[in-house]
């Protein structure tokens, strides 16, 4: 993996203050060790007219695999020949941004104690990487380098010179020309936009990535067109920290606009949200719903059926009062993102204990759920095709069959409160259906008194006094020998009674 950095001089400016400004000194070959590899700084040319650093990255894929902790390159569960098999030794890549980073890190910062005036003064600069993967071809490469002040030279590398029908492969020769940048801000570009283009980065992409990226991007990412697409790519698609990263760089070109510092916008914000206090999500306001259900009911050992992504379950490890929680959904991947949500390979044994994660369908009966006192399915129902809905209900009520169990589901009158709703739509793409408050009563009352179960009704959300609240909550109870005996006779003894009246 190799990068070169040229800039040419006169005898007034000689072009090796290059040595300064990178803190690399030109007659010297130096290395420095990383976690997956060794990164090399030599000088193959240093003259008062011109002057090239070079960075050549030796890149350890046995290392790149163990810092993965065997699970593939980033951590991803690649295929175990790909651990060892690929373009990392070779092209550009985050590897070499992090390198850049490492080996250069006060020359990004624009800081050079033996020339300042030097650091920030523009120069002439040209860039090589001769071999650099491009997700977009040629065009993206121009797009993102082309509006920072680079003269771009960029060439698709064919697939095998020997057999040109086979077209280009995703690789470039990149060559980036420059009359007057400093060299800061040519690394802090390059740090950037060589893992974006690559589209990939080998390790695990934390919260504190946003901060990197607006450090780097610092001047010139917030202006920059393709900002959108810079950012979501450096940030591997996680949309939270896209968003973050997004909602930071609006508030920078607010400030730049305004003429005013980031922090006075950012204060005027927080100053507002706490005059008005904003009303709590409707996600949050149905889970201390069922949470309140699950008190009352005394429940230790609560299911939570259709857990997704692992929410409810992460609320009910706060209360010590669940002493077992199982989450069960038929999505593998829910199930994935559930587990690293709740952190369970870093829990501590204790905890552990409390919590399982099951993949399993709610049609069919399953043994490893009976037996606990509470089941919860929150926003499950209306995901199932209707002719489905009486398996659900034998394998939860009739089957499984715990003391409590709490159902929550949109209320479909509620519908036409949604502002941004479309008349006749439901809330969800996935959804199969969405009841009325009657509607769901009629069900709920029917599948109580099939498995002998009294049901109370709850509302979530505002009540609205003529559409009802946005959530209805079922909550049902299963009811004794003696209750079940007495609600079935009351009826016969009634009707009785009027006949003997009649009489």
């Amino acid at each position: 993996m190799f990068l070169t950095i040229t800039t040419t001089g006169t005898p007034e400016r000689p072009a090796t203050d290059l040595g300064f400004l990178l803190h690399k000194h030109p007659d010297r070959a130096q290395a420095f060790s990383t976690s997956f590899g060794t990164a090399h700084v030599l000088y193959p040319e240093a003259e008062e007219q011109r002057c090239t650093a070079a960075l050549l990255l030796e890149v350890d894929a046995v290392a790149l695999v163990r810092r993965g902790k065997g699970k593939g390159r980033g951590g991803a569960p690649d295929a175990a020949l790909a651990q060892y098999v690929n373009d990392r030794p070779y092209a550009a890549s985050s590897l070499l941004a992090v390198a850049l980073s490492n080996v250069f890190s006060s020359a990004m910062r624009g800081v050079c104690k033996a020339r300042p005036e030097r650091a920030a003064q523009p120069l002439p600069l040209r860039v090589e990487v001769p071999a650099l993967p491009a997700r977009g071809g040629p065009d993206l490469v121009r797009r993102l380098f082309e509006p920072l002040g680079w003269t771009v030279a960029v060439e698709a590398v064919p697939l095998d010179t020997e057999f040109p029908d086979w077209g280009d492969s995703r690789y470039v020769r990149l060559v980036l020309e420059a009359e007057a940048l400093t060299v800061s801000d040519a690394l802090r570009h390059l740090y950037v936009l060589l893992p974006v283009l690559d589209d990939a980065k080998h390790y695990w992409v934390s919260p504190d990535e946003v901060d990197k990226l607006l450090r780097a991007g610092a001047g010139w990412l917030p202006g920059h067109p393709e900002h959108k697409l810079i950012t979501s790519r450096y940030l591997s698609r996680r949309w939270s920290l896209t968003r973050e990263a997004m909602d930071r760089l609006e508030l920078i070109r607010l400030a730049e606009t305004d003429d005013s510092e980031v922090e006075e916008i950012d204060n005027a914000v927080e100053a507002e949200a706490e005059q008005e206090e904003k009303p709590a999500p409707l996600a949050v306001r149905r889970r201390e719903a069922i949470l309140t259900a699950l008190r009352e009911s005394a429940a230790a050992r609560v299911l939570d059926l259709g857990c997704g992504e692992g929410h409810l379950v992460r609320e009910l490890l706060k209360e010590p009062r669940f002493t077992e929680i199982v989450g069960v959904d038929v999505s593998v991947r829910a199930l994935t993102i559930a587990s690293r949500r709740l952190k369970l390979d870093r829990m501590g044994e204790r905890q552990a204990a409390r919590v399982r994660l099951l993949q399993g369908s709610l049609a069919y009966t399953d043994k490893r759920l009976k037996g606990y006192d509470a089941a919860v399915l929150s926003e499950v129902i209306e995901h199932l095709d209707l002719p489905r809905l009486p398996a659900l209900e034998y394998a939860v009520f009739g089957s499984a069959r715990p003391r409590t169990v709490v159902v929550t589901t949109p209320n479909v009158e509620y519908n036409v409160r949604w502002e941004s709703l479309p008349a006749g739509h439901v809330r969800h793409r996935d959804h199969r259906f969405e009841w009325t408050r009657e509607e769901f009563r009629t069900w709920a009352s029917a599948v109580a008194e099939r498995h002998g179960y009294a049901v109370e009704f709850r509302p979530v959300g505002p009540d609205d006094p003529e559409v009802g609240p946005p959530t209805q909550l079922a909550l049902f109870t299963v009811q004794t020998p003696t209750e079940t005996r007495s609600a079935t006779t009351t009826p016969t003894t009634t009707a009785t009674e009027k006949e003997a009246k009649a009489a």
